[in-house]
């Protein structure tokens, strides 16, 4: 397979909330509505900011991780899309130089080209010291240059531009606007698709990035920005494992939290994904087994439980022996009960026994893997751990026993416990979000029957 090159770039910034995913969506948006083919990524494992990053750029999205989805993954997905796009983005996570692997650890393994958002409300001079700080805290890191966000006016940000030691490096700035700002809730976006004027707000974005030099770059331009991406070496085709098998796979705004990649892998281990709705649909698609990805029960607690048609088509799923798969929201609304943060206890589906209390903070976050998971229906052959991580506001409390734990990234360590994943009857649960394609071996246990 040849090289591939393609003008790349990394939206990063200093820390969370500089307005990363507005600027990543709107340059999405302004050049798809030129006619060119973008492909944008999300770093990190991230559900929501792919889903607008996703509606700007008119593509899937997928997660690039150096640990999480592995080096070759992330080598195989850029260099694809190196081969078809126009100009690649790629959306960072947290401050550039936060977390082991950082987005900076991403952008120089691949030699992304940097453009860094700043929140300028309350500075002036510092500015252009933040900015100078990103660009050579390390060395060999290639810089595109740097935007100013939410700007109080024409003279504040001509104090920015002028703070700046390279003048070049200036690509505009974003005024102080409600308009600009993505609404938000305690998982982090709200969903695009949970919007109806979700492409308005992009096309507002977008158009205020066309009058700034970022905005105003041509197809020529951005070959300034070019990178080469090596053809990555051959990934051998996985067994068929869940050949002939269909998954049905929760998917609406209670559960949605979903990788592209995940629902990928399935396919590619043969099975047939169909979707259907636990909140609008009265029974489950015919299927061999089950996924409750994570997502917002806790948002949608009364209409979850009022739809018994549902609730009782699960129930016989799981007493027909068929496996579930429930990660995270998914496992919440097995629960008998989640409490929301106001002390309102919510009946849920009662297929696993206790109860789900929300937090108002953060309950557990970070990367973790999922080791061994035994089935009646596959060797017990060794398979490589399946990689993920974990991000909820939640506790449960259950009598049932852990079958196992997940353990920390190598180099990580946790607070307490890793997360438990409970087993009973045909069901799997876990507060862990896994990465099937870290081991498709593993995801695909997932999906098989256990020894009952």
């Amino acid at each position: 397979m040849p090289k591939a090159t393609c003008p790349a770039i990394l939206v990063a910034a200093p820390a969370s909330g500089q307005g990363k995913t507005t600027v990543a969506c709107a340059l999405a948006r302004l050049y798809t509505r030129q006619g060119l083919t973008v492909r944008v990524f999300k770093c990190g494992p991230d559900f929501l900011d792919p889903y607008w990053l996703e509606l700007a750029s008119g593509a899937p999205v997928y997660q690039l991780d150096l640990w999480m989805t592995g080096e070759l993954d992330c080598a195989q997905r850029l260099h694809d899309a190196a081969l078809v796009a126009d100009l690649i983005i790629v959306e960072g996570v947290m401050g550039l130089y936060d977390g082991e692997p950082s987005a900076a650890d991403l952008a120089q393994h691949f030699g992304l080209h940097v453009l860094a958002v700043i929140d300028a409300g309350a500075m002036a001079g510092t500015f252009g010291a933040l900015a100078h700080g990103l660009q050579t805290y390390r060395d060999g890191l290639k810089f595109a240059g740097v935007l100013a966000n939410r700007v109080a006016s024409g003279g504040h940000a001509e104090m920015l531009q002028l703070s700046l030691r390279d003048p070049k490096q200036w690509q505009g700035a974003l005024m102080r606007d409600e308009a600009l700002t993505l609404p938000e809730r305690h998982l982090g976006l709200v969903m695009a698709t949970e919007l109806a004027d979700a492409m308005v707000r992009l096309d507002v974005a977008a158009n205020a990035l066309a009058n700034m030099p970022l905005g105003q770059k041509r197809a020529d331009d951005l070959k300034a920005w070019d990178v080469v991406f090596d053809a990555p070496e051959s990934n051998p085709a996985g067994e068929k494992s869940l050949a002939g098998k269909t998954i049905a796979v929760a998917k609406d705004a209670a559960f949605c939290f979903i990788y592209a990649a995940n629902i990928d892998c399935l396919r590619k281990l043969g099975a047939e994904v169909v979707y259907f709705s636990p909140l609008r649909d009265v029974e489950l698609p015919v299927c061999d087994a089950l996924w409750l990805p994570g997502g917002y029960p806790e948002l949608h607690t009364q209409t979850l439980a009022n739809n018994t048609s549902m609730s009782s088509s699960i129930r016989q799923h799981v007493q027909n022996g068929k496996p579930v798969w429930a990660e995270c929201g998914g496992m919440m609304a097995l629960f008998d009960s989640i409490e929301t943060v106001d002390g309102v206890v919510h009946a849920m589906w009662g297929l696993l026994p206790g109860r789900v209390a929300m937090q108002k903070r953060l309950a557990a976050l970070g990367p973790q893997q999922l080791d061994a998971i035994h089935t009646s229906e596959a060797s017990d052959a060794l398979v490589a751990p399946l990689r993920g991580h974990t991000f909820h506001y939640s506790t449960c409390t259950t009598d049932v026993k852990p079958t196992t734990r997940t353990r920390a990234a190598p180099g990580k360590t946790l607070r307490g416990e890793g997360e438990a994943l409970y087993q009973t009857g045909s069901i799997r649960a876990s507060y862990f979000h896994a990465w099937f394609a870290s081991s498709p071996a593993a995801a695909a246990r997932l999906f098989l029957k256990d020894a009952v």
